[in-house]
């Protein structure tokens, strides 16, 4: 699937340079376009695949330069239009990046994603907030909205650089994987069952949020094979030819079970989820239909969903064999919820907060009058 992919906000810039480095490094061509918008040019200055004219500088005649804080109401102001992998915690991202989706959707008959970025919960307060402000506006703009809770990625006794640049790298590596389906490169063996661009749109097709499972697996590599007929059992198949064939089925429904039950980007129950889409990676030899078809079963079983699509993407050279599962629709997910009830709550000590000023305002201006009368 090819993207145009813009960066909004500190966060979204890395991940978006991250996903520029990913394609180099690995040939996927993901990426058709990229840009990085941001208030402030040292966050630009540090990016290194991005190229420098497609960063983009905006809000100087408000912030200078030097970015908007944490206020993402200025965020918003300062935006004019661009699109959408942003940290929903800070200023920049979680303020432009609605505005960015509805003007796209204006002009653009393309969907419209989002890829939004969770605080942790130690980032502070303000940081929750805003993530919580942010995700009801995005999830109302985008098409779908792709949700990493970093909450659920830090590490104990992590710094945070370190614990960030860790983050970025597994959120690559999934939607690497989920994204490079289907894109066919010279020299490249093609898909048994091809996971292209059409897939992946219909999965994301009834909008609002989405998490992506992801495990794999080392194996050692083996000779070039004929693809996943050859791996198909029959009677011109050797008793080592079908055991190998049993062996690869098994690995390919172990991984698609640890990839659906392990660590989700956003993690959440995934009884309820309205679609799913698989994408079994790695050498062809180690892919046959047969595993990719019982993985597709058991998901149509646990998430209930009759939309559950899957596929292959042989990649030339790998050794290792991985599973990406993306649920699509989710409903279940304590995160959003606590979110949800940290926006309620702020928004009651608000009303609190300029209740008890304008009191505190009124009853200042009557003593002032007061103590006038006194003197005349």
């Amino acid at each position: 699937m090819k993207l145009a992919m813009i960066g909004f906000g500190q966060a979204g810039g890395k991940i978006v340079d991250k996903f520029l480095e990913y394609d180099r490094r690995t040939g996927s061509e993901i990426v058709r376009a990229a840009v990085a918008v941001n208030t402030a040019k040292a966050d630009l200055m540090g990016l290194e695949q991005i190229p420098q004219e497609q960063r983009v500088l905006i809000g100087q005649s408000r912030v200078k330069g030097h970015g908007v804080g944490a206020d993402n109401e200025l965020g918003a102001e300062v935006a004019d239009a661009f699109l959408i992998v942003a940290g929903l915690g800070g200023g920049t991202g979680s303020g432009g990046a609605p505005v960015l989706a509805k003007y796209l959707k204006r002009i653009y008959t393309e969907p419209v994603y989002g890829l939004g970025i969770l605080p942790g919960s130690d980032e502070g307060g303000i940081y929750t907030l805003n993530a919580a402000r942010s995700f009801q506006t995005l999830v109302n703009e985008v098409d779908n909205l792709l949700v990493f809770d970093n909450d659920a990625w830090r590490q104990t006794g992590e710094s945070v650089q370190s614990g960030y640049d860790e983050i970025n790298e597994e959120i690559v590596k999934r939607f690497g994987i989920l994204f490079g389906a289907g894109e066919v490169r010279q020299g490249q063996e093609v898909a048994e069952s091809v996971v292209d661009s059409s897939e992946i749109i219909n999965t994301l097709s009834g909008g609002g949020v989405s998490t992506v499972g992801y495990a794999r697996e080392t194996v050692e590599r083996k000779g070039k094979s004929g693809g996943l007929l050859s791996k198909l059992t029959g009677s011109d198949e050797s008793i080592e030819d079908q055991l190998d064939s049993a062996n690869t089925t098994n690995r390919i429904t172990s991984l698609v079970r640890k990839a659906a039950l392990g660590r989700l980007t956003l993690p959440c129950e995934i009884d309820g989820t309205e679609r799913a889409l698989l994408v079994m990676a790695g050498p062809s030899a180690y892919l046959n239909r047969k595993g990719i078809e019982r993985g597709r079963k058991w998901l149509e079983e646990q998430t209930g969903s009759m939309e559950v699509r899957g596929g292959d993407y042989p990649i030339n050279n790998s050794d290792f064999v991985a599973s990406a599962i993306l649920l699509s629709g989710v409903t279940n997910v304590p995160r959003i919820k606590e979110l949800q009830q940290v926006a309620i709550e702020a928004q009651d000590n608000i009303n609190e907060i300029r209740e008890e000023s304008e009191a505190n305002l009124q009853n200042l201006v009557e003593d002032d009058e007061d103590e006038l009368e006194s003197l005349f």
